[in-house]
Order: C-alpha cells, then sequence, then structure tokens
C-alpha cells in the first residue's frame, strides 16, 4: 500500500489562481492570512496528515471500535496518540475566531485542511469534523456563558462534540423525534430519549464530549417547529471548568458497519440527563441547520479526499502492476498503466478530482465572504452562491467519491477486491457519504425546492451568466482552446433550457421538478466541474511553467471532451416530469416479478 501524498501544490494553485482566495486575505480579519503564510501552513499540516495520521488508516480499519461491557468505547489503538499530537499540534483549531484561542483562518484554509485530514483517514477525521458542527451551532446560537465555557476547549479538541438529531422512527423526518425536554426549577433541562447513529458519541479520545441534542419541550408545537436543541455534556462542568459527574447519558451500543469501522457510531440512552437550552424554546431547526450546512460542504469534500488516496494508490498500483504487452512494446510485461483504458481510468479520476476540488474551495471562499465582505451586497450575494453550490458540493461530491473510489478499485483488477491491498476499504468508507448529513436525493430536493426560486430565479441565473463568461476567454485563447469553448457552450445552453423548465414547472407541478432533480444536480455538477477547470487552464498558461500549463490544459480538454457530455445526456430525466415514476404502483412493481416467474414454459 502506499503513503499518502498531499496535494499541496495543487491547493495552492487553485487557492491563488482559480477561486480567488488572495482577495479573501484582504478582507477585515483575515490580514494575517495572506497566502505565503496559509501555502506554508499547509504544507506543514500535509507532513503532519501524511506521517502521524494517514499509517493509521488501514490498521484502525482492520481493529475497529469496540464497545465495552460497561458501555465505555474503545477506538483503535493508533488512534487516541495521533489525536493527541492533533490537539497539540492545532490543527482543529486553524479556522475558528481568536477570541476563543482559534487561529481565526479563513474557512477555506479550515477546508483545505479537512480535505487532508479526511484523505489520511477518514474514521480518524470523522471526530473534528461532527465538533466543527457543534462549534459552529453553540458560536451562533450559544449565549456568552456557554461559549466561554464550552468553545474554548471544542475549538482545542480537548473536548469533542456531536449532533444528536436521528431516533429509530425519525431519520430525514426530524419533526418525528420523540425525545423529550422537561424544564426544571433551576433552569436546566431533564432530557430523556433515545438517539441513534451518533457518530463518536462514546470513545475514548478525549476527556468530555459536548452533545447538542433535539427534543421537545411540553407543549411544543407539533412537527419540525416544537424542536429546541439543547447542551448536553457527558460529564458535568464545574462552577471552575473543571468536570465534575457522569451525566444520564450512556451508549447502549455501537453499529457494526460498511465501512469507517473505526469511527464508532452509538446509540445513546439519555435517561433525565441534564440540559441546557441553547437560545430559545422551538428554534432546534434552525440551530441544526448551522451544524448541517457547514457539514454538507465538510461531507462532500470527504468525497473528494477519499477519491484522492484511492487515485493515489490505484496509479502506484497502474506502474508496478506488469500485464500483458502494451501496443508498440516488446519483450516483458508492460505496466498496465500503459494501456489505454487504465490511462482512461487514471485520467478520469484526476481530472474530476480536480474539478471537486475547485468546487468545495470556491465554495469555501464564498462562504468566508459571506461572513466578513465589509459590503452588505456583496455578502448577500456570496450567501446566496453559498447556498447554490453547497447541495451540489454534498451531493456530487460524494456520488463522485463513490465512482471514483470503485474506478480504482478496477485499476487493480482482482487484487482491488483483496483487503489486504487497502483498495477496497476506500470504497467501503466512502459509501455512507452520499446517505450522511441529508441524503442525495435530499440535496437534490433542496437544489429545486429552496434556492432555484431565490429572488424569482435571478440568483441561479446570474451565476449561470457569470459561468459563461468564460467562453469569450476561451475564445480569445487560442485553437487550442477551442474543443472546451464549444462543449461548454452546448452544455451550457442545456443546462439553462432544464433551469428555465424548472422554474417553470415548480409551482404549477412541484411533484415534477422533484422528479427530476436529482439528474438535474448532476448536470449542475458536471457544468461547473467543467468551468473551474477551463478557468485553472485558463490561468495556468499565464504562469512561467510549462509543464503546469500543459497539465491544466489537459485536464480541462479531457473533462470537456469525454466527461461534461454526460450533462446534456441528463436532459430527458431531468425535464421528463413524474408521469412514469408513479405509473406503476407498488404491487404492480411486484406482480411484474412474480409474472415472470410464474409464466409457463412453451
Amino acid at each position: 500500500m502506499s503513503n499518502y501524498r498531499p496535494p499541496v501544490s495543487d491547493l495552492a494553485f487553485v487557492l491563488e489562481h482559480v477561486v480567488g482566495y488572495p482577495d479573501v486575505a484582504r478582507l477585515p480579519g483575515y490580514e494575517h492570512a495572506d497566502l505565503d503564510t496559509v501555502v506554508e501552513l499547509l504544507e506543514q499540516c500535509g507532513d503532519f496528515m501524511a506521517n502521524v495520521v494517514a499509517p493509521t488508516n488501514q490498521p484502525g480499519d482492520v481493529e475497529g471500535a469496540r464497545r465495552e461491557p460497561d458501555g465505555s468505547v474503545t477506538t483503535p489503538a493508533s488512534f487516541k496518540a495521533a489525536y493527541r499530537q492533533y490537539v497539540d499540534a492545532g490543527w482543529g483549531s486553524v479556522p475558528f475566531p481568536e477570541e476563543f484561542d482559534g487561529g481565526g483562518f479563513p474557512w477555506s484554509v479550515g477546508l483545505a485542511i479537512q480535505e487532508m485530514l479526511a484523505s489520511s483517514n477518514m474514521a480518524f477525521a470523522l471526530c473534528p469534523l461532527l465538533t466543527q458542527g457543534a462549534i459552529d451551532a453553540l458560536l451562533h446560537h450559544g449565549d456568552e456563558a456557554q461559549k466561554l465555557r464550552y468553545l474554548p476547549k471544542m475549538i482545542s479538541g480537548e473536548w469533542t462534540g456531536t449532533m444528536n438529531l436521528t431516533e429509530p422512527q425519525a431519520g430525514s423526518d426530524v419533526g418525528a423525534l420523540t425525545t423529550h425536554a422537561v424544564p426544571r426549577a433551576d433552569g436546566t433541562y431533564g432530557i430523556t430519549g433515545q438517539k441513534i447513529y451518533i457518530t463518536y458519541g462514546e470513545h475514548d479520545m478525549a476527556e468530555q464530549i459536548v452533545h447538542l441534542v433535539l427534543a421537545r419541550t411540553p407543549n411544543a408545537p407539533a412537527g419540525t417547529k416544537g424542536i429546541s436543541c439543547f447542551i448536553v455534556p457527558k460529564f458535568h462542568v464545574n462552577d471552575d471548568g473543571s468536570l465534575g459527574e457522569h451525566n444520564a447519558v450512556n451508549c447502549l451500543s455501537i453499529e457494526h458497519k460498511l465501512g469507517i469501522h473505526g469511527a464508532p457510531t452509538c446509540v445513546l440512552s439519555y435517561e433525565d440527563a441534564t440540559g441546557y437550552l441553547i437560545g430559545e424554546e422551538n428554534l432546534g431547526m434552525r440551530i441544526m441547520f448551522v451544524m448541517m450546512n457547514s457539514a454538507r460542504l465538510s461531507v462532500g469534500t470527504q468525497g473528494l479526499a477519499i477519491g484522492e488516496r484511492a487515485y493515489q494508490q490505484a496509479l502506484d498500483f497502474a506502474q508496478e502492476r506488469r500485464q500483458g504487452l502494451a501496443i508498440g512494446a516488446t519483450g516483458a510485461n508492460s505496466a498496465i498503466i500503459d494501456h489505454p483504458d487504465v490511462r482512461r481510468m487514471l485520467l478520469t479520476q484526476k481530472a474530476y478530482l480536480a474539478a471537486l476540488r475547485r468546487l468545495m474551495l470556491l465554495n469555501a471562499v464564498h462562504m468566508d465572504r459571506s461572513t466578513h465582505d465589509p459590503d452588505e451586497k456583496s455578502r448577500a450575494r456570496a450567501n446566496e452562491i453559498v447556498g447554490l453550490l453547497t447541495p451540489i458540493c454534498k451531493s456530487f461530491g460524494t456520488d463522485l467519491g463513490v465512482e471514483l473510489t470503485s474506478l480504482a478499485l478496477q485499476v487493480y483488477g482482482g487484487m482491488g477486491y483483496i483487503e489486504e491491498t487497502g483498495a477496497s476499504q476506500h470504497y467501503r468508507d466512502v459509501r455512507i457519504t452520499p446517505i450522511y448529513e441529508g441524503t442525495n436525493g435530499i440535496q437534490a430536493a433542496d437544489l429545486v425546492g429552496r434556492k432555484l426560486g431565490v429572488r424569482d430565479g435571478a440568483s441561479v441565473t446570474e451565476f449561470l451568466a457569470t459561468m459563461r463568461e468564460v467562453e469569450a476567454e476561451l475564445a480569445e485563447a487560442g485553437d487550442e482552446f477551442d474543443s472546451i469553448r464549444l462543449e461548454l457552450g452546448r452544455q451550457f445552453d442545456t443546462l439553462e433550457a432544464a433551469t428555465h423548465w424548472m422554474l417553470r414547472t415548480g409551482r404549477a407541478d412541484p411533484n415534477a421538478v422533484l422528479s427530476g432533480s436529482t439528474p438535474y444536480l448532476r448536470m449542475w455538477g458536471l457544468c461547473t466541474g467543467a468551468w473551474l477547470l477551463a478557468r485553472s487552464a485558463l490561468a495556468a498558461r499565464g504562469i512561467d511553467d510549462a509543464e503546469l500549463a500543459e497539465t491544466q490544459l489537459v485536464l480541462a480538454r479531457f473533462y470537456a471532451e469525454q466527461l461534461l457530455p454526460q450533462s446534456g445526456g441528463l436532459f430527458g430525466a431531468a425535464t421528463a416530469g413524474s408521469r412514469d415514476l408513479f405509473a406503476l404502483d407498488a404491487a404492480a412493481l411486484a406482480d411484474s416479478a412474480r409474472l415472470r416467474q410464474n409464466a409457463p414454459l412453451n
């Protein structure tokens, strides 16, 4: 199994030349985060991830997490030491406010760190990721006392955090939850209920776990309007900040999963546990979305990250494995990288991964602008773009994560199906990403149901117009960019047509729009990826680096000519409506199979 190589040079190129990071570094509060400082930080971080975290990946998968008879959870042996080094190095604190002992760097820098962490070991990375969501919720909605009590140690990583949403009967339908919170005379609440699928809900890597729990107070409105959010620490916190007695929250079991074996996924029981209300009653959904929106971009980045690790291993294997003779070769067997179909698989991975990295960082840069740009209109526009890009990043990033890890396994041939090579672990680990933090079907519904209608469709059409500006730049760049320009133009036309259909149809027939939402989102992913790779190729030609310019041009051209045309093929599915999806009821679907089985033989 090959070692992980952090893609710092590509991260630096994208930040500087493609997504506009130098403008972010000039925003108020980010003056210390100039590009040179950031690149040096990422180089140091990459070394840490490659040397400390990445070696824990396969051993952690083999060993797994386990629940002990007393309800405690033991993580893989290598995790605890690696996590202590991670905390001591301060990598988790980089993108959080300085007032709570964070590094005060932009979120785009934090996301680059997250990519390298998830590539190194996704199961390990989930602990800081869940803590990040809890931190975001407290930063936005916690009172000053709660922030001072919890945030410094959560930001440092000394304490970790969780999000407790799901219950056995309440998955995507969060409003169906039954966990209840009874107010007490001292201002606290007694929390009782059961939560499932709680990542790092119990573990041995940190001394304290801060659970953020959704629950319903007495006489609360039905559904999502009656949900509140509470801090429920594993251990009570004394007035001096020290830890007290164990709160009434216990781990009943941990799940036996397809992948991410090192990350404990817990069933937690709350039995009149002491909880502290965040904000006001019935604001839980608003707080939840603060947690989930940044997490959705992070999960999209996980698809990229695991795809990158799988690609690196497949590339190394393709250079070592010798099988058959390539065209024109003589003598001994050729390395399989010399066979055209293996090259196709490798270049497909590389091009998609490059597109995803640019898409994730573009979203993160707009997140930074939405919070720190001094101009109110600029902040508002950046926030609109974040809203549009987030479901695309989460869905396209994780769908491709699954496809690309599968393709990497294919490069190995039969050896990929053997656990010892490590190829299959990536496929198993990444498969959860299209499911959690809102399934990808929910992301597509969010795109067409909420984001397209912003300003009666003006927001999305303005973004499309911005993307189309690259066509003129490509026309001026010379003949070698012609095929990129022509295919981009064709697919932009198709995407515009699908968008107008969605806007036209949405109010009259929302079921039709929802029926085509997933292929429509895929069209967006394919087109934004092509647009960003075209921008990369244009930017690289202006740099005195012939190898970089050639690489970026080849990636953009390969993507435009061989991957982007899929977008046009999705137009029919995006605009077909719901007629055939609902033409057969469940009984008819079952009867079709039964009738074939019982058909008489001639």
